[in-house]
């Protein structure tokens, strides 16, 4: 569920990996990983995105729907 979340508001909001992986100080092959599941999000990232699209951590981590 995280990561269908993270993708789909970034795909809403019309971010590219790369825009997302500048604001995260990230490199864009791990944002990609954070995408897919492959690596963890550090939680630091989570409260980030969950600014950014303002929507709660909660909801990106599938425990809430709004």
């Amino acid at each position: 569920m995280l990561y269908e979340r993270i993708r789909g508001l970034r795909e809403s909001h019309n971010y590219t990996q790369r825009k997302l992986s500048e604001l995260l100080h990230v490199s864009q092959a791990t944002y990609s990983r954070y995408e897919s599941g492959a690596l963890d999000i550090p939680i630091q990232a989570l409260i980030l995105l969950a600014d950014l699209y303002g929507v709660s951590v909660d909801y990106i981590l599938g425990r809430s729907e709004s």
